[in-house]
C-alpha cells in the first residue's frame, strides 16, 4: 500500500497552552499501531503533529479523528482548570 500523510497545524493563544496540549496527547502517540508514525511538536503558540501511515488512506483519517477527539478532550480539561 502506498504511504499516505498529513499534518494538522492548530495555533492556541499562547505557547504554554500549545505544550500543555502536546502533552496531554503524547501518550497517546507512543501506543501507535505499527505502520503508522505520529510526530508532534510546538512552534512558538502552534501545535503541528505529522501522522505518517503505510495502512491506507482509512487508517490515516482513523488515526487523525482519534487524534482530534484526544485534542479536544485536552482542551476541554485545561478550559475547566484555567476557570
Amino acid at each position: 500500500m502506498p504511504e499516505s500523510s498529513t499534518t494538522i497545524d492548530i495555533t492556541y493563544p499562547d505557547p504554554k497552552t500549545a505544550r500543555s496540549i502536546m502533552d496531554a496527547i503524547s501518550p497517546d502517540n507512543l501506543d501507535a499501531p505499527e505502520g503508522i508514525d505520529i510526530d508532534a511538536k510546538v512552534e512558538g503558540s502552534k501545535l503541528k503533529i505529522s501522522i505518517s501511515c503505510s495502512r491506507g488512506i482509512g487508517s490515516l483519517l482513523s488515526t487523525a479523528d482519534d487524534l482530534l477527539s484526544c485534542i479536544q478532550a485536552a482542551e476541554k480539561a485545561i478550559g475547566e482548570t484555567e476557570k
